[in-house]
């Protein structure tokens, strides 16, 4: 549509549980809107908005797709964000650049808690909302008992400005409250009125007063109330059979705000402010920035300035997306959202503004990674691509983190979940042509010593011209501090002349480096030197860096040396009624449970400390026991000894996989 106005345009997020419709109805507004002349289906994988192999191929949002839809004379941006947990980041990114947001259930489920998860994310974000009722053309739904469940949980502001024209396979649509022959839905109608009348003082009085009010002034009252989320409408649909999509695409247009009406806060007039809120490795075009301009509107062939990275960018052809296409345009007018590639400097959440005029829109606050996996190329050709293929994916999803493992040299790639991780490697292998292997990350295990002991070594060598000698005495002690080996000398009388005592400081820590066990890092050892001896002509730095090497080895192997394992901190937020359930799982974990205090909206924090070995697949366990409705966050808290009986399972099943056992 040319010539669209900022008033003219709706941001609209839409977001649900997985599996309540919302991908399907946002395919029916898409084809009710005209933009498409065949309505697409995510069960024929030929929707619009799922557009992705992998997709196409679980049946699920993995990605958020912008599908514009031309209305009465406006343009819905209808954003469709995955509602599977594990691609929470998406669903955040495009709640951050929306005006208002639709979060769809199931009218055979009921409200689930990817919905209940929705409602959270847009009371973070302040935007206004509302329900749609989907599937209604079910067997056995009723779109008024899905109302009064929305109601009990969410409060009496969720109110119904429609009702359903049939039931089950006889669903024809829906009904306005506002305008239109309504008379046998009085008391819906009443209800309604009773609802906006309460949010407007003057509408309040008149209608205590049993004064006539208008169905203009309701719905100004509405628009007013549904801004300042006084009101959550409900209206209900079957995207099946694409019915009721023309009046909920007309409520839309009439009730949710424009950009005009929320002016991005901190941006002086005339001024660039455009955010990028998504960005997409294109294996073809290269990288697609997805941006929302906030400031004045966007033309082509722009030079503007990246206020996060402080570079220069120059922005050639800018497009509108739509789905898997992306149309070029002239201009991309304030509220609208566009499309730019080839960006060098620029990534998720950055502003690109001008120099003169410097603008940094707020970012978002993504959740930290709590699942992991280690991975390693299949072929040499594809090792020479890995490195670029992790950090293009990376930068196409900020909640993906690839680091390498200093203790035990893994490249590990990080997200929200085994299947967000597993979904990674798979788009990598598609859209890069790299073939990663994965496996569960090693446990950087350490080892210590238990008791003290005295060692001594002797390092003596004579082969014909000038030998080598070195002597030393070690006393060795365990030491609280799980983190270092302290290394101090109380050699007196010169028996290890002090220039050699560096010489047998770096013999120690090279030994500690692997330790006796199972070739772990040796920690938490005092070392002295306390004497030893030396040779006038065979003695270097070299023989006592052989000499403390192998006297703090023996000392390790005398010192009844074990295992110690990282002990996780997890935060876990889960409902009241799952709370038993998850202590008694942690205490098949070996955790040790500090605490549990409650917190808002009927969930109870649990705060544990855990062996990290028996926490790499919570995300998918906490998941199962919850239904989806329990998070939690790890961060590495100490180390600490591995029970004797667990230790020597470990070690035993080590002496297999390296074939000595």
């Amino acid at each position: 549509m040319a010539g669209t106005t900022t008033s003219q345009i709706r941001n609209v997020v839409l977001a649900a549980h997985n599996g309540a419709g919302k991908t399907s109805l946002a395919d029916a507004l898409y084809f009710t809107s005209g933009a498409t002349n065949r309505q697409g289906r995510v069960d024929d994988r030929t929707s619009c908005s799922d557009f992705e192999p992998e997709e196409q191929k679980r049946g699920c949002s993995i990605q958020t797709a912008l599908l514009p839809c031309e209305w009465n004379d406006c343009r819905v941006n209808l954003l469709d964000t995955p509602g599977y947990p594990d691609f929470r980041g998406e669903q955040l990114s495009a709640m951050r650049v929306a005006d208002a947001a639709l979060i769809v259930i199931s009218a055979t489920a009921g409200l689930e808690v990817g919905a209940l998860q929705a409602w959270q994310m847009c009371d973070t974000f302040g935007l206004p909302r509302a329900i749609v009722v989907n599937k209604l053309d079910r067997d056995d739904t009723d779109f008024d008992g899905a109302v009064a469940q929305v109601a009990d949980l969410l409060g009496r502001r969720c109110v119904p400005t429609q009702i359903a024209d049939g039931t089950g396979s006889g669903f024809k649509g829906m009904i306005s409250l506002l305008g239109g022959d309504i008379a046998e839905a009085s008391a819906s109608r009443e209800s309604l009125v009773e609802a906006i009348s309460e949010s407007d003082d003057e509408l309040l009085a008149r209608y205590l007063d049993s004064e006539e009010i208008t169905d203009e002034q309701l719905m100004g009252a509405l628009r007013i109330a549904f801004a300042a989320q006084k009101i959550v409408p409900v209206f209900g649909t079957s995207a099946a059979n694409n019915a009721g999509t023309a009046e909920l695409l007309d409520w839309i247009v009439d009730l949710f705000p424009s950009p005009a009406e929320s002016p991005a806060a901190g941006v002086a007039d005339g001024a660039q402010a455009n955010l990028v809120f998504k960005t997409v490795a294109d294996p073809f075009v290269g990288k697609l920035s997805f941006f929302r301009v906030y400031g004045a509107p966007l033309t082509n062939d722009i030079q503007l300035w990246n206020s996060n990275t402080e570079e220069t960018e120059r922005l050639g052809q800018i497009y509108r997306p739509s789905g898997r296409e992306t149309i070029a345009v002239d201009e991309v007018v304030t509220g609208d959202i566009g499309v730019v590639s080839k960006l060098l400097h620029t990534h998720t959440f950055d502003t690109l503004c001008t120099r003169n005029v410097p603008v940094k829109l707020d970012a978002v606050e993504l959740p930290e990674p709590v699942f992991s996996l280690a991975v390693t190329p299949q072929s040499q050709a594809d090792l020479d691509k890995m490195a670029g293929a992790l950090a293009r994916m990376t930068e196409e999803d900020p909640t993906l983190l690839v680091e390498r493992s200093p203790e035990t040299r893994e490249t590990l790639i990080s997200g929200l979940g085994d299947i967000h991780v597993e979904m990674a490697v798979e788009r990598i292998h598609r859209k890069f042509d790299v073939q990663l292997v994965t496996s569960l990350p090693k446990i950087p295990y350490r080892e210590t010593i238990t008791t003290e002991v005295r060692a001594e070594y002797r390092h003596k060598k004579q082969s014909g011209g000038r030998g080598q000698y070195g002597h030393v005495v070690l006393e060795m002690g365990p030491l609280d501090d799980h983190e270092s080996v302290e290394f101090s000398s109380r050699v007196v009388g010169g028996s290890v002349p002090k220039e050699y005592i560096p010489a047998v400081e770096k013999g120690v820590r090279n030994a500690a480096a692997e330790g006796v066990l199972a070739g772990y890092p040796v920690v938490g050892v005092n070392v002295v030197v306390v004497d030893g001896s030396s040779h006038s002509v065979d003695s270097s730095s070299m023989a006592f860096e052989i000499a403390g090497s192998m006297a703090f080895r023996q000392g390790v192997h005398s010192a009844h040396p074990t295992l110690l394992e990282p002990v996780m901190k997890a935060i876990i937020v889960v409902p009241e009624e799952c709370a038993g359930d998850i202590m008694g799982d942690l205490n098949t974990r070996r955790a040790r449970i500090h605490g549990m205090q409650p917190g808002e909206a009927g969930f109870t924090q649990i705060i544990a400390d855990a062996p990290m070995s028996t926490m790499q697949r919570y995300s998918s366990d906490l998941r199962s026991l919850t239904r989806a409705r329990g998070k939690f966050s790890v961060t590495l808290s100490h180390y600490d000894v591995v029970p004797p009986h667990e230790a020597d399972k470990l070690l035993q099943h080590m002496a297999v996989a390296a074939g000595t056992g």
